[in-house]
């Protein structure tokens, strides 16, 4: 069992975000009060929306005409990630969604008694959620990690409503409903965090310590990347999310047979796991340093299978995991390639 979160702990750390938000917002209208940076379409724009299941935060820029794009973050990340991508889109005339993942920041569950849940099912159709909440009859998507996965789901779910697809690191949909073999033991050793989180002691380890876990995360999956404290201190903030926890341990064991789904996701997951197509053009991003799967040199067959309209696959030497903050332009300029096309 996934140990629960008192209420207190929740109401403290939800108190803490919201206030820290608040702030967030008042320096940036102070900014443009004493003549700093004023607002601008690229200059992101917090809001929230409503779903039936969520609370989303989100930050958006850019023309409310334009084409919509959503950009999807990883764990452990949030919408910083996004921060030096945005600007080639809104340059382009296109709107930005950048929302934050159930779990992380300023998205919160609506109702306090449901469990905190976040198997791919339930963060890929929290994507088409988000885009009903907002009217987006189509729209483009991007995304890594978590965000990747995501991405494709809502691909494979709403086709008539994904125009295009950047997949960071590529097609990443799981079979969560079949077992799984184990895979090269090098693989399974860059997967330890996931072998930690199905421990008790893992979910005491990233209760207590979760802001030292993630950085060592952020070092060991992008090697050769330099962050500062700041650029991490900026993002950090969004662990302290009072689902966080219960999020992401529930991710990792539902992934691994270690904890029940939704049921009202079960026939999703059952679609999923024979790993269906996206069928909207896609581009597939790859860092050769990524410190948990390194990328085979050519597409296997399964990714083909999955990606009939792929446009063009790129393995970028020197980038880890977290290539929109590594080489953010390439994300930017993938997806303003893919919506050229039409």
């Amino acid at each position: 069992m996934i140990p629960p979160i008192s209420a207190s702990r929740r109401a403290f750390i939800s108190t803490a975000a919201t206030a820290a938000a608040g702030v967030w917002m008042a320096d940036s209208r102070l900014a443009g009060a004493q003549g700093g940076p004023a607002a601008t379409p690229s200059t992101p724009s917090p809001k929230s929306v409503d779903t039936t299941w969520l609370h989303i935060g989100y930050e958006e820029s850019g023309p409310a005409n334009g084409f919509p794009v959503v950009l999807l973050h990883g764990f452990p990340d949030d919408v910083r990630a996004y921060d030096n991508v945005v600007p080639a889109l809104v340059r382009a005339g296109h709107r930005v969604l950048v929302p934050y993942l159930r779990g992380h920041g300023l998205t919160r569950f609506r109702d306090a008694s449901k469990p905190r849940m976040a198997q791919q099912a339930a963060i890929g159709q929290d994507i088409i959620d988000f885009a009903d909440a907002l009217r987006l009859p189509r729209f483009a998507v991007a995304g890594y990690d978590w965000g990747g996965r995501a991405a494709a789901i809502a691909g494979v779910l709403a086709p008539d409503r994904v125009r295009a697809a950047v997949l960071i690191g590529g097609y990443t949909v799981q079979d969560t409903v079949n077992p799984s073999r184990p895979a090269s033991p090098e693989a399974e050793y860059r997967q330890w965090y996931q072998w930690y989180f199905n421990t008790e002691r893992g979910v005491a380890g990233l209760t207590e310590n979760r802001h030292a876990l993630c950085r060592l995360l952020w070092h060991l999956w992008s090697p050769s990347w330099h962050f500062s404290d700041a650029e991490y201190n900026r993002t950090a903030v969004s662990f302290d999310n009072p689902d966080f926890v219960d999020a992401v341990i529930h991710s990792y064991r539902h992934r691994h047979h270690y904890a029940p789904g939704e049921p009202r996701f079960e026939a999703t997951e059952k679609r999923l796991a024979a790993q269906p197509p996206v069928t909207a053009p896609a581009i597939t991003l790859y860092g050769a340093e990524d410190g948990i799967r390194t990328p085979p040199k050519d597409p296997p067959p399964e990714e083909r299978a999955a990606l009939p309209k792929l446009v063009a696959r790129r393995v970028f030497d020197g980038i880890g995991h977290f290539m929109p903050r590594e080489r953010p332009e390439a994300v930017s300029s993938a997806i303003l390639e893919l919506l050229a096309r039409e």
